[in-house]
């Protein structure tokens, strides 16, 4: 007599369900999430380019300049025995308007009695003081934003975190201190800046 063939069973073995299965409450959980961070996502803004900017240079700049003062440009300048109006004239040959913002104010009296000469000069009557409407006082942020709004003004500075955030802000001009005297980054008509080499044919 024969061997009787025997089928194997498949049924024995447990069935388990897919972690990933979307049956499991804790998946349906996770999906709900996605939906809702997919509705509430924020819209990209996408900054308008000034009209100021239409040609090659900015045609908001030009003299009376206003110039943006941060702290540590007119500690630097103290330190090298510099006059701020008078050697910003001397650096761009025009007359020149310092403006300086709340924020810049606050950081300078916060930085104490060792400073007080620089508040002093801070406080003289021919700087345009700049009204804040943000909180705290973090002035290179707000340097940058109202940079960016209003494309008529020289940041000046000698902070290298500020000057390049200002870099990527195309048409805004920076004065800085080099050798006891100002000169001036992106002004091409101004007597400080970089001489531009061309390489004749």
């Amino acid at each position: 007599m024969g061997k009787a063939k025997k089928t194997r069973k498949f049924g024995e073995v447990k069935r388990m369900i897919n972690p990933k299965d979307m049956r499991l409450k804790q998946n349906q959980k996770k999906a709900e999430e996605l939906d809702e961070k997919k509705s509430t996502s924020v819209v990209r803004h996408v900054e308008r380019e000034s009209s100021a900017m239409f040609f090659r240079y900015n045609t908001e700049l030009g003299p009376p300049y206003h110039v943006i003062v941060d702290t540590n440009f007119i500690n630097f300048s103290l330190q090298n025995k510099l006059e701020l109006v008078q050697a910003m004239m001397d650096c761009l040959y025009a007359k020149c308007t310092p403006c300086i913002t709340d924020c810049v104010m606050a950081e300078l009296e916060k930085l104490g009695p060792k400073y007080r000469i620089a508040l002093r000069v801070a406080r003289d009557p021919r700087f345009q003081r700049l009204p804040c409407s943000h909180k705290g006082t973090y002035a290179d942020d707000c340097i940058v934003q109202r940079v960016m709004q209003h494309r008529c003004y020289i940041v000046a500075t000698c902070d290298r975190d500020l000057k390049r955030r200002i870099r990527k802000v195309p048409g805004v001009p920076i004065m800085f201190l080099v050798n006891h005297k100002y000169a001036i980054e992106r002004l091409p008509d101004a007597y400080g800046a970089p001489k531009q080499v061309t390489h004749g044919k």
